[in-house]
């Protein structure tokens, strides 16, 4: 208690500094310290100056990988802190890409984009408030859950591929069956003259400022105290609701910002390509965000995106060089994971730094001196 109030107390005297880092420091984010915080400074200044490195068609090319964060940073909401491994989040960013095609193509002005972008982040969250909902207040559970949001998507993955006649247009917007929704405009947000349109090395920063907003933003929340109640419920559900709290409530919640942070990952995917099609439904797509968490680290929002980024990369790599073996690499790469990193990559590293450069008033630091004055 003691070491808390002197916390407090130096976090007052750095003024909002200080509040801030309190807002974002807990036990349920990596990194603490004024090191961490000046490297993540520093690499986020680099993450910022890619364009400028790399020209615009490089950072638009690595801006896919950002869209593909916010998916996998989803997954480690719904799945690292909520205790719950849901197949179901390309489910969201689908249906999400999808409603953003549908609404642009029918209005692409820079009012229906930006009535796009929010339909499609809405529309994310709204489907996994509905499967939430049906799934933890009808009593589903444990595995059954995984099932249940994988079967989600491999519907939505054969119903799509079979929406190719001229019937299923929504207005001038074709579904396209497996053939996809292609020429979806470029992302314009505002209203008439002074709309802003994202392209090239602007889209990429969007992206960058997106990611950086969403993470710090989700730090805070996980150790808010509703994040709290959510690790609580994954580390002991019975205890938890024993406590008084609601369980299926917190739940829903954390599956609905889940659903919603995938659908900004599916807008930003479709307009990434100008072009969204079944496939990001498939199986195999919907595999891919739990390797990212797991090697990143899925009780880690830092370790999910750098285990998307990482593995996103890797991916594409093999897939140009080694297309025969990229799935059966990528899938080695899991199994090698849950075997020897259950953790993941971020939290091992963590653990490393502090077993041999222990932060001042850690508990690597501070165990051997108290079991010597507690024999």
């Amino acid at each position: 208690m003691a070491t808390e109030t002197a916390g407090s107390v130096e976090g007052s005297e750095r003024g909002p500094i200080g509040r801030l880092r309190s807002a974002l420091e807990g036990p349920n984010a990596v990194g603490e310290s004024r090191t961490f915080w000046v490297g993540f400074v520093l690499v986020a200044g680099v993450f910022a100056a890619y364009p400028f490195l790399f020209g615009a068609f490089g950072s638009v090319q690595f801006a896919l990988y950002f869209a593909y964060v916010f998916l996998g940073l989803s997954l480690s909401l719904v799945w690292g802190y909520g205790g719950i491994l849901s197949f179901g989040q390309v489910a969201f960013f689908g249906v999400a890409g999808y409603v953003f095609g549908i609404v642009t193509l029918n209005v692409a002005s820079p009012l229906g984009i930006t009535a796009g972008l929010l339909g499609g982040v809405l529309a994310g969250a709204l489907g996994a408030f509905l499967l939430g909902y049906f799934m933890f207040y009808g009593g589903v559970t444990d595995v059954y859950v995984t099932i249940i949001t994988l079967v989600t998507a491999m519907v939505l993955h054969t119903f799509m591929g079979q929406t190719a006649g001229s019937e299923w247009s929504i207005g001038a917007a074709a579904l396209g069956g497996f053939n996809g929704m292609p020429g979806i405009p470029q992302l314009s947000l505002g209203v008439g003259e002074t709309a802003i349109t994202f392209s090239g090395s602007w889209f990429y920063w969007l992206l960058f400022g997106l990611v950086l907003v969403t993470y710090l933003g989700l730090r805070a929340f996980v150790n808010s105290d509703f994040g709290r109640v959510a690790v609580a419920i994954r580390e002991d559900e019975d205890r938890t609701r024993m406590f008084g709290y609601d369980v299926k409530r917190v739940k829903l919640v954390m599956f609905t910002i889940g659903g919603g942070l995938a659908g900004l990952g599916g807008v930003m995917f479709t307009v990434w390509g100008s072009y969204i099609d079944p496939s990001v439904f498939s199986l195999s797509f919907a595999a891919l965000p739990v390797v990212w968490v797991s090697v990143g680290g899925r009780e880690s929002l830092l370790g999910a995106i750098v285990g998307t980024v990482a593995v996103s990369y890797l991916n594409e790599w093999l897939s140009v060089n080694a297309a025969d073996f990229a799935l059966i690499i990528i899938g080695a790469l899991l199994l090698g994971v849950i075997m020897f990193l259950p953790d993941g990559a971020i939290p091992r590293i963590e653990a490393f730094l502090d077993r041999h450069w222990p932060r001042p008033g850690s508990s690597s630091s501070t165990t051997e001196p108290a079991r010597e004055a507690n024999p």
